[in-house]
């Protein structure tokens, strides 16, 4: 009988301005495209994005103190938005982020979300497995050094 992977929920925090909302929206669209839930708290988050703001210096306090509360709560954070242009600053408090990008980084977002939450492969879902197609048998391996005849 075939039992399908449990499916990964990604936590998300938004911060700021409507922009950093529109990116929040888009990142979880994405997610949510690839078979992702939302987790509605950290305890039951694969993986937390706070999408930070940097503007004001007191926008910058409430995303490093959401930064820790993620941390703390669960341990597995990616920072994105615009506080994530501070890489080193944000490093230098928080050092168990797993990722910091800025704003608009959403395919590096998503990248992260896949190395700390790996999608479920489902086969009978996705057709092409993770490995790829093969036509050789498995014990055949073949390391292509040139192109043509």
């Amino acid at each position: 009988m075939h039992r399908p992977a449990p499916v990964k929920k990604i936590g998300m925090v938004s911060l700021g301005c409507p922009k950093a909302l529109v990116d929040s929206e888009r990142i979880l669209t994405t997610l949510r495209s690839e078979g992702y839930e939302i987790a509605a708290d950290y305890d039951s988050a694969d993986a937390v994005i706070v999408n930070t703001c940097g503007f004001l210096d007191s926008a910058k306090a409430e995303s490093l103190e959401a930064i820790g509360e993620a941390v703390a709560a669960n341990g597995r954070v990616i920072v994105t938005g615009c506080m994530g242009n501070d890489v080193e600053r944000i490093r230098e408090i928080h050092p168990r982020v797993l990722a910091v990008t800025g704003p608009q980084a959403f395919d590096e977002v998503v990248a992260a979300v896949h190395e700390t939450a790996p999608p479920a492969h489902d086969p009978y879902v996705d057709l092409v497995p993770p490995e790829g197609i093969r036509l050789t048998p498995r014990h055949y391996a073949y390391l292509k050094i040139s192109e043509g005849c």
